[in-house]
């Protein structure tokens, strides 16, 4: 019973993680059509601006999602209204955007590598943070990584209110159901849309500086990440917020469970629930 609860419990804190790093695709491809294929490259940036914070400058890394945050944020903003913009523009359709959007996506992800690799080198980076030990019941965690899963819900829970409440919120959910109708009704879909695509990447930058606390840091760790977003987001359903929240955790608890038999075998195995799920429920737990 007790190895039980310390793997479920482990899947728990990862899947906070996972939570979060969905969120941000989700509303990228749910409301900007945008597959992005460097999602996880802006998780890289934020875990390494993390990192450069706390080891060269002393800033606490939790202080430091003020600052990676809207950084991010603002990047992920105008690369939206300069590049993904044009070719929304551009495209004959909704399906050659998409098409197009992913191949810009490709370029973005080995041009961001490339500028990560030659600031901070292909070495595997790391820093220690709370990593006392706190007994929870019977079982013991590092503290980073609680403060990491409350940091995560809090902020995923913050998002989501946003989303449901706000003026701006109700915007970006029209512009998702049906962007020309959000139009006539006064939506600028073009600056909703590069929010979105904004505050996806500012999620990504989010979970990345939570990641440094608890994980060792390289630059090509970005594509993996990538990797379990589009899972958690098809697990969940397309566009739907709180299906990739619980995804997210549905996923982290697999991936514990794997682990526990054979590390090497979790993204193997994130990869098998993936085509099942393709087969059987391709709209996922969420979606319509």
């Amino acid at each position: 019973m007790e190895t039980i609860l310390d793997v479920v419990a482990a899947g728990l804190l990862l899947g906070g993680i996972f939570a979060l790093i969905a969120v941000g695709l989700s509303l990228q491809y749910g409301v900007a059509r945008v597959l992005n294929i460097a999602h996880g490259e802006f998780i890289m940036i934020g875990a390494f601006v993390a990192w450069t914070l706390y080891t060269v400058v002393g800033i606490n890394p939790l202080l430091s999602l003020a600052i990676v945050g809207p950084a991010i944020f603002i990047i992920g903003f105008l690369i939206y209204r300069t590049l993904f913009n044009w070719l929304r523009i551009k495209a004959p359709s909704p399906a050659a955007f998409e098409g197009n959007s992913i191949l810009a996506a490709f370029g973005l992800l080995f041009l961001i590598q490339g500028i990560a690799f030659k600031i901070w080198t292909a070495d595997v980076h790391g820093y220690t943070y709370l990593a006392s030990p706190v007994n929870v019941g019977t079982v013991i965690f590092p503290a980073n990584r609680l403060v990491t899963l409350g940091f995560a819900v809090g902020i995923s829970l913050a998002f989501y209110l946003f989303l449901a409440r706000t003026r701006l919120g109700k915007a970006i959910r029209a512009a998702a159901q049906d962007p020309a109708a959000a139009g006539l009704m006064g939506v600028n879909i073009n600056l909703v849309l590069a929010l979105c695509f904004g505050l996806g990447a500012l999620m990504a930058g989010f979970a990345g500086v939570l990641l440094s606390m608890c994980y060792s840091l390289w630059t090509t760790m970005g594509l993996q990440y990538t990797v379990i977003a589009i899972i958690v987001v098809v697990l969940g359903g397309l566009g739907s917020i709180v299906g990739s929240f619980i995804g997210g955790f549905i996923l982290g608890i697999i991936g514990s469970v794997v682990s526990y038999f054979d590390p090497g075998l979790s993204l193997a195995a994130y990869y098998l629930i993936f085509i099942i799920l393709l087969l059987v429920r391709p709209t996922g737990i969420m979606g319509k």
